[in-house]
């Protein structure tokens, strides 16, 4: 049954006239080529739903997980502990042979820089497009197994946690995979970079691409959730890629302002990303 309890939220939507999308990323900023709108949707508390979320459903689920990390911006504990201990989750909640981390990253909804941070991402999106998730998924996997016998399926993933105290100002909202048709999404281009260029628009020569995100236009069919008021010891976890497309196989997501969670503080979150094979 869906929730009973609902909020509005204003999510940016990419315009119709976009064309060359580009996303640039530097330390405590970030910018995009892509043309956005503001559309307002119902976003349903996912904590009311009996029985809870599917991730090879709904491509996305909520799950418990006690970290021994004291201090999530600290580098090394998030590469001694924090990274084991997500391999281990992915393992578990999806039953992969082995997971492969591409890392982490902070994201902070007031004065990101301070902390390390990146802002919170307020833009439906999608981390891996099909256009450039197989490659990825190949190269993660010859990168971690050079002499590894091959995989028959390859998950991407996020695993994203709130550390901050709640309620959230900008929780994070996940797009129902039934709801999202197999032709929604346009491929972007993430670039990292030490400074964001004057001209995004211009040559990118010598750039070389970390991957291709989708990005997507307003589809009334959308279904969105969110999970208000997360403490340290939940974990979203959701798709970005399922190479078995009889499952869901993605989830655009995007955080969004909540000015009636009365929060008193930014939201500081970490996500971190995986990849997991069947061999």
């Amino acid at each position: 049954m869906p929730g009973d309890r609902t909020t509005a939220a204003d999510l940016s939507y990419l315009t119709h006239d976009s064309t060359v999308l580009r996303r640039f990323t530097a330390p405590g900023a970030s910018v995009n080529t892509g043309r956005y709108e503001t559309h307002r949707v119902t976003v349903q508390d996912g904590r009311a739903v009996t029985g809870g979320f599917d991730v090879d459903v709904h491509g996305f689920t909520l799950a418990r997980h006690r970290s021994a990390v004291t201090d999530f911006t600290d580098p090394e504990q998030v590469r001694e502990i924090y990274r084991p201990e997500v391999n281990d989750l992915v393992q578990d909640l999806l039953g992969a042979d082995v997971v492969v981390s591409r890392g982490g990253v902070l994201r902070r909804s007031a004065d990101p820089g301070s902390t390390g941070s990146q802002p919170q991402a307020g833009l439906v999106h999608c981390d891996y497009a099909p256009e450039g998730a197989p490659r990825a998924a190949a190269t993660a996997y010859a990168e971690a197994f050079p002499d590894g016998p091959g995989y028959r399926r390859a998950v991407a993933s996020s695993t994203w946690r709130v550390f901050s105290p709640p309620p959230q100002d900008w929780p994070l909202a996940l797009c129902d995979f039934r709801s999202v048709a197999d032709t929604d999404g346009l491929p972007n281009t993430l670039y990292f970079v030490d400074e964001l260029p004057a001209d995004p628009f211009g040559p990118v020569d010598g750039l070389e691409p970390v991957t291709h995100g989708s990005e997507f236009r307003r589809n009334p069919a959308h279904r969105w959730w969110y999970f208000p008021g997360m403490d340290r010891d939940e974990v979203l976890f959701f798709k970005f890629h399922d190479s078995d497309r009889s499952r869901a196989w993605r989830v655009p997501h995007s955080a969004f302002h909540d000015p009636a969670s009365g929060a008193t503080g930014p939201r500081h979150s970490i996500e971190f990303r995986t990849f997991a094979y069947w061999l």
